[in-house]
């Protein structure tokens, strides 16, 4: 630092501060580019689609939606059966980690256990 208290370190110049403002907004795009490809990979459907950000992004909406009815399906029919909602959420969250490992494993990432046929 100098006696005023400025920094030493020279000032960029508008070239510089372009390049680097270039750089920060190539970064965000190619982030947002990884996203929607992670995205496509995921949601039944949106194979291929990644270039197209809309179409990923209505997919997954739906996939999402049509998750959710399923989950409020099982747990009916679990209620039916007499399980807790503690229970349900404990065995629901089970079932998700199993899915979530077998998709690491390369597996299909759908949950095929005993656990939603009423075993433990």
């Amino acid at each position: 630092m100098n006696l005023d208290g400025a920094n030493d370190k020279p000032r960029l110049t508008a070239e510089q501060k372009k390049k680097n403002h270039i750089e920060s907004e190539k970064k965000r795009r190619e982030a947002i580019r990884a996203g929607f490809e992670k995205l496509a990979a995921i949601v039944p459907g949106c194979e291929g689609q990644a270039r197209s950000e809309a179409i990923v992004l209505q997919k997954t909406v739906q996939f999402l939606q049509e998750q959710l009815a399923q989950k409020d399906k099982l747990r009916q029919q679990a209620f039916e059966q007499g399980m807790s909602e503690g229970d349900f959420e404990q065995v629901y969250r089970d079932i998700e980690k199993d899915a979530q490992v077998a998709a690491a494993n390369g597996g299909s990432g759908k949950a095929t256990s005993s656990k939603t046929e009423g075993g433990s």
